[in-house]
């Protein structure tokens, strides 16, 4: 396998969809068959954001938080209703080991932001970290998702000692998407360079997951996640 497509990760064809409205029906059947590389810091995730050009580096650091928030709640949902449990011991480790990096990641940027740091949004990942399945594959997306905005990003911001931090985790979120990859059969590096995405387009492919939600969601199966920054 090259590398995972937007069709195998997209099931319920939501990021395909979104697709469309950026690209027209031709760029994105074209994206369809493609190998998955898109890009994911959130910054305002339902609104109108200013163009990526415009963009602060506070705003970019916030964009960046609340992806990170987004990815430590899914992975940590996932721990506590049990299906990472439930998964191989290789698949374990590699759940918990991103898991506790995403967490990590929400507590080093909101140390940077200090009082500016955005609040973490509200979340509900749509029984995807109820089944192996649903979480492997949204994962595998969202890691892809993240290195592609993070390369989109990272030359925007204004002050070196906050480029330095963001080639760190850059380099750290390409290790995930490999090691991601690697995990469900595909190949890590599918092509010798990554296409980066831009903030609006990625906040468009976002919100069309509907994963971002105005007020928490309680239900039997599911409890609020504990440790997510």
């Amino acid at each position: 396998m090259s590398g995972p497509t937007i069709e195998h990760l997209d099931r319920d064809e939501a990021l395909s969809e979104a697709l469309e409205g950026l690209y027209g029906s031709t760029r994105a059947a074209f994206l369809r068959t493609t190998a998955f590389g898109g890009a994911a810091m959130l910054g305002a995730l339902l609104t109108p954001s200013p163009a990526a050009a415009a963009l602060t580096d506070i705003q970019i650091f916030n964009f960046g938080l609340r992806f990170e928030y987004l990815q430590a709640s899914f992975y940590t949902e996932a721990d506590e209703l049990g299906t990472i449990g439930r998964m191989t011991p290789r698949k374990q480790q590699w759940a918990h080991t991103l898991g506790a990096h995403e967490r990590a990641h929400v507590k080093i940027i909101k140390s940077v932001l200090g009082r500016r740091a955005a609040a973490k949004p509200f979340f509900d990942f749509r029984g995807n970290t109820e089944t192996d399945d649903g979480f492997t594959r949204t994962a595998v997306a969202m890691e892809d998702l993240t290195v592609a905005l993070l390369a989109g990003v990272t030359p925007q911001i204004r002050d070196r000692n906050l480029t330095a931090a963001l080639f760190g985790l850059l380099t750290v979120e390409a290790r995930h998407a490999a090691w991601a990859r690697n995990i469900v059969g595909a190949t890590p590096s599918a092509r010798a360079f990554d296409e980066p995405r831009s903030v609006d387009q990625v906040r468009a492919v976002v919100a069309s997951t509907k994963f971002v939600v105005q007020r928490p969601r309680t239900t039997a199966r599911r409890r609020a996640p504990k440790m997510t920054g």
